[in-house]
């Protein structure tokens, strides 16, 4: 599986899981993780996340969009 792939897979993965701890809808979080650029941050960050488990990535990106201004509650994170 080339690099690419693997990104993408990683990206997928962590759509789901975050559906499923959020409580959110796939495209909910699709959705937002399109508007704060999450799937950008996976990218880039993949060098050190490939290394890391889901949940470790998911607890990077809850501190990623926290940075963004995105807060705990009503169904978001």
């Amino acid at each position: 599986m080339s690099e690419n792939q693997q990104i993408t897979y990683m990206q997928a993965r962590l759509v789901r899981l975050a559906a499923e701890e959020w409580n959110m809808s796939i495209k909910a979080v699709a959705s937002l993780f399109t508007e704060y650029k999450v799937l950008q941050f996976i990218r880039e960050c993949f060098g050190i996340f490939h290394v890391e488990g889901d949940y470790a990535i998911l607890d990077d990106i809850v501190g990623y969009l926290n940075n963004k201004g995105v807060k705990a509650g009503a169904g978001i994170i």
